[in-house]
């Protein structure tokens, strides 16, 4: 079992994931990018380079053999779908190559063969075009987790960067459906999934948990809205009932400056941009998109597949550099952490 290596997915081959895979190579020694194996098509990353003009070795290899070669070789598992892809031009005919580097993927982390799965931004609308029968990657993912299990695990979005770790409670919803959607099992369950990940893949003994309030001032004691203490308030009790260290409802507009940030580990945002704002302004390059409540460890860089500068050589590696540093982070604590 490798403990380092981690499998890199192509993402779409159309997006900037093939171009940033080749960056953040480049810039291995630079940036101390952990070694990672890119699940992709060799020829199509050679051609890629080289109309970028990039000097790039790259390598054929199998699981086994591609950490030995990461200083001097960008190792690549050949997929057995590898359509030519055109740089910027999205088409639904690379979706089972998109497809088959996720599963081979997951397939190599439950195996003991990457020791984290980091993947490339994906369009779902292409892959929606081809058949794709999932709400998304990470609903994707879930359900490969779940093979073999008795139930499907819980994903939960967590976007991550050194000064400020943030989680939608709900995510791609109409605002105008957040509060039917927002119950005190869902944050209880959220906040769970949370603390747990937190302590086993990120090393923090008690993670302390801070949960905005949903409306201005947190309901400014009902006179702005019931949710703050008929929903959120009780599910704080519940998660501190259950020993984890959570806090609040807080006025979100006060929770995300320097000094309320040391005081906890996570904010809990009650929906998408109440926590994306806040992070996107901090980190906007370095962010990470990390999957808790997975059996195996996940990150993601936090933007898209960027068609539109896509095979122009201006992408940056910053996300992804930090998502690939994340990944091999969380998988030293998390074999450091009790059985």
């Amino acid at each position: 079992m490798s403990q380092r290596l981690l499998a890199l997915t192509q993402g779409d081959p159309a997006g900037i994931g093939p171009e940033l895979a080749l960056a953040a190579w480049r810039q291995r020694e630079e940036r101390a990018i952990p070694p990672f194996a890119y699940l992709g098509s060799a020829a199509a990353l050679a051609k890629l380079a080289k109309r970028l003009g990039l000097q790039v070795q790259l390598r054929n290899v199998g699981w086994d053999e591609a950490e030995a070669c990461f200083a001097t070789a960008l190792p690549v598992i050949e997929l057995d779908n590898r359509l030519p892809a055109r740089s910027g031009c999205p088409d639904p005919a690379n979706a089972a190559g998109v497809i088959e580097a996720i599963e081979r993927g997951v397939d190599a982390v439950e195996a003991g063969q990457a020791a984290a799965l980091v993947t490339n931004p994906i369009a779902k609308s292409v892959l929606y075009a081809a058949g794709f029968q999932h709400p998304g990657h990470t609903e994707f993912l879930a359900e490969l987790a779940g093979r073999g299990r008795d139930k499907v695990p819980r994903p939960v979005m967590m976007i991550w960067s050194e000064g400020l770790a943030v989680i939608p409670v709900t995510i791609h919803i109409p605002l105008a459906a957040v509060p039917g959607q927002l119950t005190t099992e869902l944050i209880v369950e959220t906040g769970r999934i949370a603390a747990a990940d937190l302590e086993r893949r990120f090393g923090i003994l008690r993670p302390r948990l801070a949960l905005c309030g949903l409306n201005p001032h947190a309901g400014e004691d009902g006179a702005l809205g019931k949710e703050d203490a008929a929903v959120i308030a009780p599910a704080v009790e519940q998660l501190r009932g259950l020993g984890i260290d959570a806090s609040g409802p807080y006025p979100a507009d006060t929770l995300f400056h320097a000094r309320a940030r040391g005081r906890y580990d996570v904010a809990l945002g009650m929906y998408h941009d109440q926590a994306l704002i806040p992070i996107k302004t901090i980190a906007f390059d370095e962010g990470v998109n990390v999957t808790l409540g997975l059996p195996f460890i996940r990150t993601s860089p936090d933007h898209g597949t960027a068609f539109d500068i896509a095979g122009k050589s201006i992408a940056r590696p910053d996300s992804l550099c930090a998502a690939l540093k994340l990944a091999a982070r969380m998988a030293a604590a998390e074999s450091r952490a009790p059985a």
